[in-house]
């Protein structure tokens, strides 16, 4: 994958053997291409003569990203996730009209019990792949959001439109996945139709060139929410969500502690329920799903609260925000199992009473800085 190529940067690598396979239309950030490499040719050489062609040209490899779904059991009404934000539909519904949110995921069942007649909007995936995504991560999490009022999952945002790009596909093997260029691709897509908010309940390697979109996105305005990754508490930091600005979401149960898969880590910003969380599946009305990829809907509501009230916000102002409303858990202050807390969403519409950004506080100790993550894949 390269970003940042001119025409005549690619004629030279084409001449040297690169051929060109997909190219994104480059309209947030620079074209990204994906070439086919000379045969003989590693992958590390290949990245070494495209950054010799332009040195400030972003290249890597096309990474896979998983959905950060896991398993758990519960029953009874302290499965309830809504109540540990402080959720009133009623109180959201005083905010204002919601922002238009995107949702990068799976295919989603729009014929759901709990998405029939919602304003939900899904893209075609990008690229050709033999094997399309399942639909049951993408319904769960969009039902989450804009979930029908009176059906057996309402959302937390039944009156907001959300703009879905399935961007995940199987191509043969056993668990729903996404690429570089797919999630670029994506991320153009909703960015030119206007979202304000995305949710990214995805997460993989650090990776150069999808950086760079993430970068133009948040450029434009757009709030990025990111699952914190489910690989255990000494993992690798996930990505996107280590990402500078983009607001990184850990998952907590109904006693407040942490889900025992959660990634921790200086990156880690916000809590939110994601065990045992009640919401929607194409085999039924609904099921119970844990994973930080839950834990992201909450906190992805809550910044639409925010916007819904104050438009003019800009992403640094609603990280603030949204840090500044929540319950400290765990070590006091911010630490890197729960970040500044569990999101808390009462008062999120009135108007800050300071402004000096409580992400400034934030004290990273060194031994938490991460630096070169391996290839790791939630």
């Amino acid at each position: 994958m390269a970003s940042g190529l001119s025409r005549e940067d690619l004629a030279k690598l084409t001449a040297q053997g690169f051929q060109i396979e997909t190219q994104t239309q480059g309209t947030i950030a620079p074209q990204v291409v994906r070439l086919r490499i000379p045969q003989g040719t590693s992958l590390t050489q290949a990245r070494q003569t495209i950054q010799l062609v332009d040195v400030r040209a972003a290249a890597d490899f096309d990474h896979f990203y998983y959905l950060d779904d896991g398993s758990e059991t519960c029953t009874g009404a302290k499965c309830m996730a809504t109540a540990l934000v402080n959720w009133s539909a009623s109180n959201a519904a005083q905010c204002g009209p919601p922002p238009l949110i995107g949702l990068i995921d799976t295919g989603i069942d729009v014929a759901h019990e709990a998405l029939k007649g919602q304003a939900v909007e899904v893209l075609r995936r990008p690229g050709s792949h033999a094997d399309a995504s399942l639909q049951e991560h993408g319904t769960a999490i969009a039902a989450l959001l804009v979930g029908r009022r009176g059906s057996p999952t309402p959302g937390l945002l039944p009156d907001a439109k959300l703009m879905a790009v399935d961007a995940f596909y199987r191509d043969g093997g056993t668990a729903d996945r996404t690429d570089v260029m797919s999630l670029v691709t994506a991320i153009e897509a909703l960015a030119e139709r206007g979202v304000q908010v995305m949710n990214l309940s995805l997460s993989g390697p650090a990776n150069a060139v999808l950086e760079k979109a993430i970068e133009a996105a948040q450029a434009k305005g757009i709030v990025i929410i990111a699952a914190a990754g489910n690989k255990g508490a000494g993992a690798e930091p996930a990505y996107p969500a280590a990402y500078p600005g983009v607001i990184a979401v850990t998952a907590v149960d109904q006693e407040l502690n942490v889900y025992r898969r959660a990634t921790q880590g200086a990156y880690v910003d916000l809590a939110a329920p994601g065990v045992n969380v009640w919401t929607a599946s194409i085999q039924g009305n609904g099921v119970l799903r844990t994973g930080t990829s839950y834990a992201v809907p909450f906190v992805s509501a809550a910044a639409g609260l925010l916007l819904a009230s104050n438009p003019d916000l800009d992403p640094k102002a609603v990280q603030a925000r949204l840090e500044a409303h929540t319950r400290d858990l765990g070590k006091p202050g911010w630490d890197p199992t729960y970040g500044f807390g569990l999101i808390h969403t009462a008062g999120l519409c009135a108007q800050p009473t300071e402004t000096t950004p409580v992400a400034a506080t934030r004290t990273q100790p060194a031994a938490l800085l991460f630096g070169d993550p391996a290839s790791r894949m939630p």
